[in-house]
Protein backbone atom coordinates (compact mmCIF):
# COMPACT_ATOMS: atom_id res chain seq x y z
CA UNK A 1 0.00 0.00 0.00
CA UNK A 2 1.34 3.33 -1.28
CA UNK A 3 1.03 6.84 0.91
CA UNK A 4 2.35 9.36 -1.13
CA UNK A 5 2.46 12.55 1.21
CA UNK A 6 2.13 16.47 0.83
CA UNK A 7 4.04 18.52 3.97
CA UNK A 8 3.30 22.14 4.48
CA UNK A 9 4.31 24.27 8.14
CA UNK A 10 2.03 26.20 8.69
CA UNK A 11 -0.82 23.45 10.07
CA UNK A 12 1.96 22.02 13.09
CA UNK A 13 0.94 22.36 16.81
CA UNK A 14 2.50 25.13 17.85
CA UNK A 15 3.11 27.35 14.89
CA UNK A 16 1.87 30.75 15.06
CA UNK A 17 3.91 32.87 13.51
CA UNK A 18 6.16 33.54 10.02
CA UNK A 19 9.37 33.77 11.89
CA UNK A 20 8.97 30.23 13.22
CA UNK A 21 8.59 28.73 9.99
CA UNK A 22 11.32 30.68 7.78
CA UNK A 23 14.51 29.47 7.24
CA UNK A 24 17.26 31.29 8.53
CA UNK A 25 15.07 32.71 11.75
CA UNK A 26 16.41 32.01 15.11
CA UNK A 27 12.93 29.88 15.93
CA UNK A 28 13.26 27.84 12.83
CA UNK A 29 15.65 24.97 13.64
CA UNK A 30 12.97 23.90 16.71
CA UNK A 31 10.29 24.54 15.06
CA UNK A 32 11.02 21.83 11.94
CA UNK A 33 11.57 19.45 14.57
CA UNK A 34 7.89 19.33 15.32
CA UNK A 35 6.67 19.29 11.67
CA UNK A 36 9.06 16.01 11.25
CA UNK A 37 7.31 14.55 14.28
CA UNK A 38 3.91 15.46 12.26
CA UNK A 39 4.81 13.76 9.25
CA UNK A 40 6.46 10.72 11.57
CA UNK A 41 3.66 10.49 13.39
CA UNK A 42 1.28 10.54 9.58
CA UNK A 43 3.57 7.92 8.41
CA UNK A 44 3.74 5.68 11.97
CA UNK A 45 -0.59 5.72 11.77
CA UNK A 46 -0.55 4.46 8.10
CA UNK A 47 1.87 1.66 8.86
CA UNK A 48 -0.04 0.89 11.43
CA UNK A 49 -3.25 0.69 9.15
CA UNK A 50 -1.07 -1.17 6.99
CA UNK A 51 1.14 0.75 4.54
CA UNK A 52 4.16 0.15 3.56
CA UNK A 53 5.32 2.47 1.33
CA UNK A 54 5.76 6.21 1.44
CA UNK A 55 7.32 9.37 -0.55
CA UNK A 56 7.13 12.45 1.32
CA UNK A 57 7.01 15.67 -0.72
CA UNK A 58 8.53 18.90 1.15
CA UNK A 59 5.95 21.12 -0.25
CA UNK A 60 6.85 24.53 2.18
CA UNK A 61 8.72 27.43 1.21
CA UNK A 62 11.91 26.17 -0.31
CA UNK A 63 11.20 22.91 0.41
CA UNK A 64 13.81 21.84 2.03
CA UNK A 65 12.60 21.52 6.16
CA UNK A 66 12.80 17.90 6.91
CA UNK A 67 15.91 15.58 7.63
CA UNK A 68 15.51 12.25 5.67
CA UNK A 69 17.34 10.51 7.67
CA UNK A 70 14.82 10.81 10.45
CA UNK A 71 11.46 9.88 8.25
CA UNK A 72 10.04 6.92 9.66
CA UNK A 73 8.87 4.03 7.33
CA UNK A 74 12.35 4.02 5.26
CA UNK A 75 10.05 7.40 3.45
CA UNK A 76 11.51 8.43 0.06
CA UNK A 77 12.01 11.70 0.25
CA UNK A 78 11.43 14.37 -2.73
CA UNK A 79 12.47 18.11 -1.83
CA UNK A 80 13.73 21.29 -3.20
CA UNK A 81 12.06 23.79 -5.03
CA UNK A 82 11.33 24.43 -9.01
CA UNK A 83 9.00 21.38 -9.25
CA UNK A 84 6.29 20.82 -12.13
CA UNK A 85 3.49 19.72 -10.20
CA UNK A 86 4.92 21.92 -7.09
CA UNK A 87 3.28 20.54 -3.76
CA UNK A 88 1.81 17.37 -5.61
CA UNK A 89 5.14 16.98 -7.49
CA UNK A 90 5.95 13.35 -7.79
CA UNK A 91 1.93 11.95 -7.42
CA UNK A 92 1.18 9.42 -10.13
CA UNK A 93 -1.65 6.49 -10.50
CA UNK A 94 -0.05 3.61 -8.09
CA UNK A 95 -0.51 5.64 -5.07
CA UNK A 96 -3.23 4.33 -3.08
CA UNK A 97 -3.78 7.52 -0.54
CA UNK A 98 -2.83 10.94 -0.36
CA UNK A 99 -2.03 12.39 2.83
CA UNK A 100 -1.76 16.61 3.42
CA UNK A 101 0.10 17.49 6.73
CA UNK A 102 0.20 20.39 8.27
CA UNK A 103 -1.58 22.03 5.83
CA UNK A 104 -3.53 25.82 6.55
CA UNK A 105 -6.62 27.89 5.61
CA UNK A 106 -7.70 29.88 2.43
CA UNK A 107 -6.95 33.67 2.26
CA UNK A 108 -10.13 34.54 2.20
CA UNK A 109 -11.91 31.80 4.83
CA UNK A 110 -12.75 31.32 8.18
CA UNK A 111 -10.07 32.25 10.77
CA UNK A 112 -7.25 30.45 10.38
CA UNK A 113 -3.32 30.86 11.99
CA UNK A 114 -1.19 32.07 8.87
CA UNK A 115 -3.61 31.65 6.18
CA UNK A 116 -2.99 32.34 2.36
CA UNK A 117 -3.06 30.79 -1.09
CA UNK A 118 -0.25 30.11 -2.40
CA UNK A 119 1.04 33.65 -2.32
CA UNK A 120 -0.73 35.95 0.05
CA UNK A 121 1.43 39.01 -1.69
CA UNK A 122 -0.42 38.12 -5.06
CA UNK A 123 -3.92 36.44 -4.33
CA UNK A 124 -6.90 37.35 -2.18
CA UNK A 125 -9.07 34.45 -2.75
CA UNK A 126 -8.92 31.21 -4.63
CA UNK A 127 -12.22 29.59 -5.47
CA UNK A 128 -13.24 26.30 -7.29
CA UNK A 129 -16.55 25.66 -8.92
CA UNK A 130 -17.64 28.16 -7.19
CA UNK A 131 -16.49 27.37 -3.47
CA UNK A 132 -13.64 28.71 -1.50
CA UNK A 133 -10.83 27.03 -1.53
CA UNK A 134 -7.54 26.34 -0.03
CA UNK A 135 -4.30 24.89 -0.90
CA UNK A 136 -5.85 21.74 -0.03
CA UNK A 137 -8.79 21.92 -1.97
CA UNK A 138 -6.81 23.31 -5.37
CA UNK A 139 -4.27 20.26 -4.53
CA UNK A 140 -6.99 17.93 -5.16
CA UNK A 141 -7.30 18.80 -8.49
CA UNK A 142 -3.84 16.23 -9.11
CA UNK A 143 -5.19 13.69 -6.74
CA UNK A 144 -8.46 13.59 -9.01
CA UNK A 145 -6.84 13.45 -12.41
CA UNK A 146 -4.47 10.45 -11.14
CA UNK A 147 -7.26 9.02 -9.61
CA UNK A 148 -6.21 9.31 -5.84
CA UNK A 149 -8.23 9.81 -3.33
CA UNK A 150 -7.16 12.03 -0.15
CA UNK A 151 -7.31 10.32 2.68
CA UNK A 152 -5.72 12.46 5.73
CA UNK A 153 -5.35 16.44 6.52
CA UNK A 154 -3.95 18.04 9.46
CA UNK A 155 -3.98 21.36 10.59
CA UNK A 156 -6.90 23.35 12.16
CA UNK A 157 -10.80 23.44 11.93
CA UNK A 158 -10.80 25.60 8.91
CA UNK A 159 -8.19 23.37 7.14
CA UNK A 160 -10.64 20.21 7.95
CA UNK A 161 -13.45 22.44 6.87
CA UNK A 162 -12.67 23.61 3.77
CA UNK A 163 -11.24 20.14 2.28
CA UNK A 164 -14.31 18.91 3.02
CA UNK A 165 -16.49 19.97 -0.14
CA UNK A 166 -13.54 18.18 -2.35
CA UNK A 167 -13.09 15.45 -0.52
CA UNK A 168 -15.44 14.65 1.66
CA UNK A 169 -14.08 11.27 2.68
CA UNK A 170 -10.79 12.37 4.22
CA UNK A 171 -10.35 12.06 8.01
CA UNK A 172 -9.33 15.44 9.91
CA UNK A 173 -6.51 15.10 12.11
CA UNK A 174 -7.42 18.82 13.95
CA UNK A 175 -4.45 19.75 16.32
CA UNK A 176 -5.17 23.31 17.08
CA UNK A 177 -7.43 25.74 17.18
CA UNK A 178 -6.91 29.40 15.48
CA UNK A 179 -7.81 32.30 17.45
CA UNK A 180 -7.05 34.33 14.92
CA UNK A 181 -4.41 34.66 12.23
CA UNK A 182 -1.31 34.84 14.16
CA UNK A 183 -2.64 33.28 17.54
CA UNK A 184 -4.13 29.49 18.12
CA UNK A 185 -4.40 27.18 21.05
CA UNK A 186 -2.85 24.52 20.49
CA UNK A 187 -1.97 20.63 21.72
CA UNK A 188 0.69 19.72 23.07
CA UNK A 189 2.99 18.62 20.38
CA UNK A 190 3.03 14.72 22.21
CA UNK A 191 -0.67 15.05 22.40
CA UNK A 192 -1.15 16.29 18.50
CA UNK A 193 1.38 13.38 17.04
CA UNK A 194 -1.20 11.01 19.19
CA UNK A 195 -4.51 12.52 17.19
CA UNK A 196 -2.36 12.24 14.32
CA UNK A 197 -1.17 8.97 14.12
CA UNK A 198 -4.72 7.93 14.83
CA UNK A 199 -6.33 9.46 12.33
CA UNK A 200 -3.47 8.36 9.83
CA UNK A 201 -4.56 4.73 10.73
CA UNK A 202 -8.11 5.55 10.77
CA UNK A 203 -7.90 6.77 7.19
CA UNK A 204 -5.67 3.70 5.77
CA UNK A 205 -7.71 1.33 6.94
CA UNK A 206 -11.21 2.75 5.51
CA UNK A 207 -9.43 2.86 2.21
CA UNK A 208 -11.21 0.14 0.55
CA UNK A 209 -14.40 2.77 0.34
CA UNK A 210 -12.38 6.06 -0.53
CA UNK A 211 -13.33 7.56 -3.29
CA UNK A 212 -11.11 10.15 -5.72
CA UNK A 213 -11.77 14.34 -4.63
CA UNK A 214 -15.39 15.25 -6.08
CA UNK A 215 -15.01 18.00 -8.03
CA UNK A 216 -16.82 18.28 -11.32
CA UNK A 217 -15.06 18.90 -14.73
CA UNK A 218 -15.12 20.31 -16.40
CA UNK A 219 -13.85 22.54 -13.35
CA UNK A 220 -13.07 26.23 -12.81
CA UNK A 221 -11.15 28.13 -10.56
CA UNK A 222 -11.56 31.62 -9.96
CA UNK A 223 -8.73 33.75 -8.99
CA UNK A 224 -8.88 37.19 -7.00
CA UNK A 225 -5.70 39.06 -7.53
CA UNK A 226 -4.62 41.52 -4.96
CA UNK A 227 -4.43 44.45 -7.92
CA UNK A 228 -5.70 44.64 -11.63
CA UNK A 229 -1.91 45.00 -12.55
CA UNK A 230 -1.35 40.93 -11.37
CA UNK A 231 -4.92 40.13 -12.86
CA UNK A 232 -3.74 41.59 -16.29
CA UNK A 233 -0.13 39.93 -16.05
CA UNK A 234 -1.82 36.23 -15.53
CA UNK A 235 -3.66 36.81 -18.55
CA UNK A 236 -0.42 36.48 -20.51
CA UNK A 237 -0.94 32.57 -19.88
CA UNK A 238 -2.97 31.06 -22.27
CA UNK A 239 -6.05 29.84 -20.89
CA UNK A 240 -6.89 32.50 -18.28
CA UNK A 241 -9.57 35.17 -19.01
CA UNK A 242 -10.23 38.35 -17.08
CA UNK A 243 -13.87 38.04 -15.21
CA UNK A 244 -15.49 40.92 -17.02
CA UNK A 245 -17.23 42.06 -13.39
CA UNK A 246 -14.50 42.60 -11.51
CA UNK A 247 -11.15 44.10 -12.85
CA UNK A 248 -8.70 41.87 -10.06
CA UNK A 249 -10.02 38.81 -10.77
CA UNK A 250 -9.30 36.20 -13.85
CA UNK A 251 -10.67 32.62 -14.34
CA UNK A 252 -9.47 29.52 -15.51
CA UNK A 253 -11.33 26.80 -17.05
CA UNK A 254 -10.80 23.03 -17.79
CA UNK A 255 -11.46 19.07 -18.49
CA UNK A 256 -8.30 17.77 -17.20
CA UNK A 257 -7.56 18.62 -13.41
CA UNK A 258 -4.19 18.35 -13.48
CA UNK A 259 -3.79 20.84 -16.67
CA UNK A 260 -6.16 23.23 -14.97
CA UNK A 261 -3.72 22.22 -11.45
CA UNK A 262 -0.71 23.77 -13.98
CA UNK A 263 -2.18 26.53 -15.25
CA UNK A 264 -2.80 27.98 -11.57
CA UNK A 265 0.63 27.41 -10.66
CA UNK A 266 1.99 28.62 -13.43
CA UNK A 267 0.14 32.42 -12.39
CA UNK A 268 1.39 31.89 -9.06
CA UNK A 269 4.98 31.93 -10.29
CA UNK A 270 4.72 34.49 -12.63
CA UNK A 271 2.55 37.12 -10.48
CA UNK A 272 5.52 36.46 -7.68
CA UNK A 273 8.16 38.46 -9.48
CA UNK A 274 5.67 41.58 -9.40
CA UNK A 275 4.36 40.85 -6.37
CA UNK A 276 7.19 40.73 -4.69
Amino acid sequence: MRIYLSSDMEGTAGVVDWSQCRHGQPEYAYYRTLLQAEVNAAIEGAMAGGADDFLVNDSHSTMSNLRPDELAGRARYLSGRHKPLYMMQGLDASFDGVFFVSYHGSMSGERATLSHTYNPLAISEVRLNGVVAGESGINALVALGYGVPVLLITGDETTAAELEPFCPGAVAAVVKSSVSRFAADSLHPEAAREVIEQAARTAVEALPSAEPPRIELPATLTVRMRNPDLAEMATWITGVERDPADASTVRMTDTDPIRLYRTFITVVLLTRGIAE
